[in-house]
């Protein structure tokens, strides 16, 4: 699995002109992709690294010190199959990589199920649909995540 993650100050998904999620920050924006050898296991393990992840200022100099878990920030979940996207050869990326609908939906619910039992707030948006997502990037701090 593979994560593209933000530390924003707000984030937001709409689909079709209704905002289905949202958070006030600090918090994290995680794009979440799944590639077809991925495993709940490996859910698991993201929803981890992403719930630890040391992104926000703690320290006196200012430095990355605490994480969504000792702030209790929330976290936006959005699946995001172009992730696995290959561009390598030509101009049209090739999506082979990535895992289709029935294999990763219910990994990607499994991420926002862990970070739930985490103790995490989070919000997410709706799989496989068109959605427009808006952010304000805070740092900014954007970092790949892999399990």
């Amino acid at each position: 699995m593979r994560a593209v993650v933000q530390r924003v100050s707000q984030a937001g998904v709409t689909v079709e002109g209704r905002v289905v999620g949202a958070i006030e920050g600090p918090g994290l924006l995680a794009l979440v992709g799944v590639t077809h050898d991925d495993t709940q296991e490996r859910a698991r393990r993201l929803a981890a690294k992403l719930w630890g992840l040391r992104v926000f200022d703690g320290a006196e100099d200012g430095a990355p010190e605490k994480s969504c878990s000792d702030l209790g920030a929330p976290l936006l979940v959005i699946s995001q199959f172009t992730l696995y996207g290959d561009t390598r050869k030509g101009r049209r990326p090739s999506w082979i990589a990535a895992a289709p609908g029935p294999v990763a939906e219910p990994l990607v619910e499994e991420v926002v199920a862990e970070l739930r039992r985490l103790g995490a707030h989070v919000e997410t948006g709706v799989f496989g649909a068109d959605m427009k997502v808006t952010l304000t990037n805070d740092g900014p701090i954007t970092l790949i995540v892999e399990t």
